[in-house]
């Protein structure tokens, strides 16, 4: 059961991205450019999901545990380090240079995008390199910011 309904939320949320078309790689990369073409609904999509987040966490943490399984799975971890920063400053990157991010490069390689399948090379390769590079120790525990 569990699965199935992983699979319908992701439906849901696949589709979401599809009607307000953030599987369109230039509507993103318009949100960027402040000073061109700007495109604010990427804006209006985000504050959207914040809401229904905040509205569904509200709702949801008042219980003992989940419908599905016995307990919530949050983060435990508070504090803010290089590997965060790292990580999400390079998450940024890769999605304004490509106008993708996992979730839409999904919605898009169901309908035959072509440039998805070129984010989902290059987003299954990273996850061979990261491995490669990690000997680095970059945030390593005492590296808080």
């Amino acid at each position: 059961m569990y699965n199935v309904v992983a699979f319908i939320c992701g439906l849901i949320f696949g589709s979401g991205l599809t009607i307000s078309n953030m599987i369109n790689a230039n509507k993103i990369q318009n949100f960027l450019d402040v000073t061109g073409n700007w495109d604010p609904s990427l804006l209006f999509v985000m504050f959207s999901a914040l809401i229904v987040t905040w509205v569904g966490y509200k709702f949801i943490l008042k219980k003992q545990h989940p419908q599905l399984t016995e307990k919530f799975f949050l983060p435990t971890k508070k504090s803010i380090d290089k590997k965060l920063v790292l990580g999400s400053a390079l998450f940024g990157i890769g999605w304004g240079l490509a106008g993708y991010c996992p979730g839409p490069a999904f919605s898009a390689l169901g309908l035959g995008i072509l440039d998805a399948v070129y984010f989902m090379i290059g987003m299954i390769a990273s996850l061979f390199v990261f491995p490669i590079v990690s000997f680095l120790k970059i945030g390593s525990s005492g590296n808080k910011i």
